[in-house]
Order: structure tokens, then sequence, then C-alpha cells
């Protein structure tokens, strides 16, 4: 096999000391020999500022040895050869450039490892390499701590050093998101993890990539904000993946990540959409350039995509009276947008749009401060949701509760879900109790919802005797407990957050004129049941007789009317009529109250703000809501994406299932 003999010029001032090494024209650049020893000790001695290499060689041969040169250089001295093609076509240059300096403080501290690769076997002129007395042993500390020497003696061009070029395009900042690799400005991969979250799983904060910040982007003029959506799950609609999420603001969709493999660069190449933000972090790039666009023009999208309340805001919500406009040219009321029926999720809707108009609720869930430090993605779920349903700047005058939804699902173990009807009552009591156990203070036990719903009920049962086995181990009684002619009479209280009230059941016969009697019944004759003298009969989880009766009224009372009742063979519907009050529900006159502390006024007057009524058969039907705005104390109907105002008197001519009344303060 015939080799090649690789000649060094290690030029000081006048004198150059030529190093010849036998190379193998049949290198590989994948063998694990590579690279080889003499190749090895050649990048040894090239670690000097300036430093020329000259191969000669066929050109075929050339490229090898330039390219083993280049990935032996930045595997050793982490530096980027320059090469230079000279007229003749069988001879290469190849400038090395290394700004690599060792401190004097460190000279003594080597291992024996590093001096011996420190330490150049140099032959003298004429020697050759197999005659052993006419070596010398050099350093290389000997060779960098001579004087150095000009400029013009060191380069190819005069008064040009390659050593401070090398340094000032190290330390020069990179230009539109590219460095330069070989005299090459190359684009530079990003990772958006090291973007977007500076912080990896393990608390170690990692490497920040400087970002230009663009104001001229060519491409704003493509972003559509009418295909906006921001109502539905952040996942890639490639990947499926949930984490770092981007939406392009041309056509809509969702794509992940940013990189040169990411989805999202990859659709700006295939669409020539260039516009996307970070839904989470509200940052707008363009790709595939790669930088980031900061122009107020987009504050809007940002608005939609998270909207923001301030305190001052939230305050003046019961006093707008204004009306906003959404981008198809349509008008809605803020907290009277529509919500969407995805698929039999009316009993969502409609227990949604009822504790909007619960103004402690709304306020605390506006602001996202109140409960940035809840771990329960149903929280985040239902204060984002709060907060689109307020927004006065949404692109659409309707929204989607689809991650609320999947929030809903998640939590309940798909108790409540797409797709099956169910009753608003069950779900309005388990999200009152999932909100609150998410929220509650550990140490005292109280949250928003405690504060707005929680009553409290004395509860006096009676049981015969048979039913009673609950005893101290002394024989005494537990407390609480009395006993009179084998009945055992047990008094306690217990807190609520709703109130069931048992309507009449409807008649067997029908009328004269042979059509179904629809009874109706007032209110306040149902709310007799917490008088605490009228008795009722429960069988399980065993016979008992009840008395209910309420000593602490809720700032706002939750009442449902147990119209359904089940067997073991169907479900049965309760047709009867509720006369109710809209305004001025006086308690203090139907219901024993407990007498006020000084200085307090016994607050029992009520306004109703929310109906849930039933429409259609059991097991079948819908559900809609009538709701009152507070700026007009106007009355709206909603059903889904239906919004329509009505009289306050059309509220009480239906099928009431569940209401909520708010407490006079004045």
């Amino acid at each position: 096999m015939v080799s090649k003999q690789t000649s060094l010029i290690h030029s000081h001032g006048s004198t150059s000391t030529h190093l010849r090494f036998p190379l193998s024209p049949a290198l590989s650049l994948r063998s694990h020999s590579f690279p080889p020893p003499p190749l090895r000790r050649l990048i040894l001695l090239t670690r000097s500022p300036v430093s020329l290499l000259h191969i000669q060689s066929p050109t075929t041969l050339l490229v090898k040895y330039a390219e083993a040169i280049y990935f032996s250089f930045m595997e050793d001295s982490k530096t980027t050869p320059t090469f230079v093609k000279t007229p003749s076509t069988r001879f290469y240059w190849c400038i090395l450039l290394s700004d690599w300096h060792q401190p004097s403080c460190v000279k003594d501290m080597k291992s024996k490892r590093e001096r011996e690769a420190d330490t150049v076997i140099v032959s003298e002129d004429g020697a050759s390499d197999s005659d052993p007395k006419r070596q010398k042993v050099i350093s290389r500390s000997s060779l960098s701590s001579s004087s150095p020497p000009p400029a013009s003696e060191n380069s190819l061009l005069p008064g040009f050093n390659y050593g401070d070029e090398d340094e000032d395009e190290e330390n020069r900042p990179p230009v539109n998101g590219l460095t330069k690799r070989n005299g090459v400005p190359e684009v530079e991969e990003y990772d958006d993890d090291d973007d977007d979250y500076p912080l990896d799983q393990g608390g170690q904060v990692k490497r920040s990539r400087d970002i230009e910040i663009r104001r001229d982007c060519p491409y704003l003029d493509t972003v559509n904000r009418q295909v906006l959506d921001f109502d539905f799950e952040k996942f890639c609609s490639v990947s499926l993946s949930n984490l770092n999420v981007y939406a392009c603001l041309v056509c809509g969709k969702y794509y992940q990540g940013r990189g040169r493999k990411s989805h999202a660069y990859t659709h700006s190449l295939e669409a020539g959409h260039h516009v996307f933000i970070n839904l989470q972090t509200e940052k707008v790039y363009c790709l595939p350039d790669g930088y980031e666009i900061s122009d107020p023009s987009l504050d809007d999208i940002r608005h939609v995509l998270n909207p923001r309340f301030t305190q001052e805001q939230v305050e003046q919500l019961d006093k707008n009276k204004l009306w906003s406009r959404a981008l198809d040219g349509s008008d809605y009321l803020p907290g009277m947008v529509g919500l969407n029926n995805i698929k039999e999720t009316d009993f969502v809707n409609v227990t949604i749009q009822s504790l909007m108009r619960v103004t402690p609720l709304r306020n605390f869930f506006l602001i996202p401060k109140n409960y940035q430090h809840c771990k329960s993605p149903l929280v985040h779920r239902y204060g984002e949701l709060t907060r689109k349903i307020w927004h006065t700047r949404n692109f659409k005058g309707q929204v989607s509760p689809h991650e609320f939804l999947q929030a809903v699902m998640k939590a309940s173990k798909k108790r409540f879900r797409i797709g099956a009807q169910s009753d608003p009552v069950e779900f309005m009591s388990w999200l009152l109790n999932t909100l609150h156990s998410d929220l509650r203070n550990s140490k005292k036990n109280s949250s928003i919802i405690y504060d707005c719903f929680q009553g409290e009920l004395e509860v006096v049962k009676e049981t015969p005797n048979k039913s009673i086995t609950e005893k101290k181990e002394d024989g005494e009684e537990l407390d609480g407990v009395t006993q009179h002619n084998g009945i055992f009479t047990e008094t306690y209280r217990m807190p609520f957050l709703m109130l069931g009230l048992d309507l009449p059941p409807p008649p067997l016969f029908q009328d004269v004129m042979e059509k179904n009697i629809i009874p109706q019944v007032p209110l306040f004759n149902i709310l007799k049941k917490f008088d605490g003298e009228m008795i009722t009969e429960v069988v399980r989880p065993r016979i008992a007789r009840m008395r209910y009766r309420v000593t602490r009224l809720p700032q706002y009372i939750i009442l449902h009317m147990r119209r359904f009742t089940k067997n073991n063979f169907f479900v049965e519907k309760n047709p009867t009529l509720v006369n109710f009050p809209v305004k001025n529900l006086e308690l203090k006159d139907y219901i024993p109250l407990p007498t006020p502390k000084e200085n307090e006024r016994l607050r029992s007057k009520y306004d109703l703000i929310a109906n849930i009524v039933h429409d259609g058969k059991p097991g079948e039907g819908s559900y809609r809501v009538f709701v009152q705005r507070k700026s007009e104390e106007s009355w709206y109907a909603m059903q889904d994406l239906h919004v329509e105002e009505t009289l306050p008197q059309m509220v009480a001519l239906s099928e009431t299932y569940m209401q909520i009344y708010e407490q006079q303060q004045q």
C-alpha cells in the first residue's frame, strides 16, 4: 500500500521545522482507529495561534485528509479550521486557527498524561524518522513561550492576524439567529425547552440562547384572526402531544415545537405559514427564520388566548351596560355569551351559566393570582372558562367549554362525560365539593365555595329502639341522644351547600275535560320542610323520622326540586309547577331563623339570579336556564348557543328544577 507524506511547516521567524508523518491513502473516516496517532500528535503541535499545514497528495485524497483534520481538530481542540484552496489543483492550504492559550497558573497542575501529550518528538533538518540520535524532544510549552512572530510572517496575508479574527468571530453574537461555521452562516437548531422552560426536571438551569427580536416581520399580514380558536385542548394535531405546543396564526392548527425537526417547522415549509404563537408563553415566532416577533398588533390575540382582568375591571363588571362586537360583526354581551353543546353537555352549560351569576365566585376566578398555587387542572380550567365568558375582546360571541369538560372527565373518572346526559343537580354538587377540596385551606378548612354557599342545618332524628346500637362502653347514652317510649331522638348539626325540596305527588285522575291536571304549589309550602316541626319520613339507610331547621343562612342559597323519582323499572317526572317570587323572597316568615348576634342585622331576604329548567320527558329532554343581568336587571333565557331576552314573568311559568338566590345586603 502506497503511503503519502504529510509535512508540517511551523514558522518561527526565519526558521522552519518540518514534520513528516506517513498517512495511509486508505484512511477511513468511520474507522475505529480514527484519528491515527501521527495525526493526534500533529494536532497537539498545531495548537499555536497560527499554523500552516501543507499537504502534498492527489486531489482525491486531499478531501479525506482535510475532513480527517477537521473532525479531529474539532474533537480535541474545540476550534474550527479554515480551508483555503491555492491556484494549484494538487495543493491545499489548511489554516488551523485557534485561540487556545494555556494560563500560566495551571502549567504546574497538569497530569502525567497531559505532560506526555505536550512533549513532541521533532526531527532536525535532514534527519530521518528512523534515526534516534538526531531527534530532539521539544515541549510545546517551549515553542509557545518563544516570542511570537510578526503577523506579516505568520500569516498568508501581511498584517492579517488569524488568531484575532477567530476570537472576534467566536465572541461576535449571532445575527438573525445564525451562527458561522467554516465561515458560512448556518441556522442554529433551536431547542424549545431551552427557551420556554429554563429549568429542567432536576432544577438545573438550562443553557439559554439569544433569540433575535424583530418588529418588521413581513408575514404579519398573513395572520388570519377568523380561523383562530383557542377554546379546544392544546394538543399537537400531528403528534397529539400537549408539550410545547404552538398555534399557527395563519390556519389556526396546533403543532409541537419550533426546531428543525419539529412539526411546526415542517408546517412552515410545506404550507408557507410563518407566524406561530406559543400557547403557554404567548411569544410569537417567525418560522423557519426563528426570530421572535414583537408587535403591538398581536396583543389582541394574546388577550383572546389568555384573557386578563384587573381589580378595577372586575369591580365594574356589574355596572357595564355596553355590548361588545365580534370579528364577524355580531354583538354580544360579556358574561351572557352562549356555550357550545359539544354532545349532550347542556347539563354542564346550564350549571356554568348559573355559577357565573355568583359575584364573589366569579371575581375570585377572574384573577388567576388567587389560585396560582393550586395544582388542580379543574380549578385552572374553570378559571380560564370564567375569564373567557366575561372577556370583552373575544373574536366571537360564543365559548366552547371543551378544555373544562376534559378536566371534568378526568377528575370525575368519567362519571360526567361528553356524550352522556347527566343530572345538573348531581353535577353541581360534585363540582362545588371538588372545587372546595382543591382550594380549601388546610388549617381553616374554608374556601370561596364555602364562603358563598355553605349553610347549617339542625337535624332531629327519631329512630325505633332496635335501630339504635351506638352506645358508650359505660352504658351511658350518646351526647344529643334521648330516649322516650322506646324512641331514640338524636340531635346534631350538619353543613349544607344546597337544599332539596319535595314536590307533592301529581293527581292520579283526569279532570272533567279528560285532560291531565297540572298542579301548582307555592314555594313557601314546600319550604315548610325546614321549619323544624314538619316530619319527613325516610327509609334509607334505615327507617327514621327527620325534622330539619335552618340555623345559619348562606350568602347564596341553592334550592333544587326533586322532580325525578327512580324505581327499579323507570324514571318518573313530576310535572308540578312551583310558584316563586323573583325578588324579595322573605324566609323569616316561613322558616324560624336564629337570633342574630349583637350589632348584626338579620338578612333573610333573597333575590333570584338563576333558574334552571328541564323540558321534555325524563331521561330525554334538555335543560335551559334563566339568568339575570345585574347592570340592567333584565332576564335572559339561555340554551346552549341561543341567548335571548325574556320577561321576568316568564321565569316562573316553567318547570323549575334548580334555583340560586342571592342574599340582599341592604
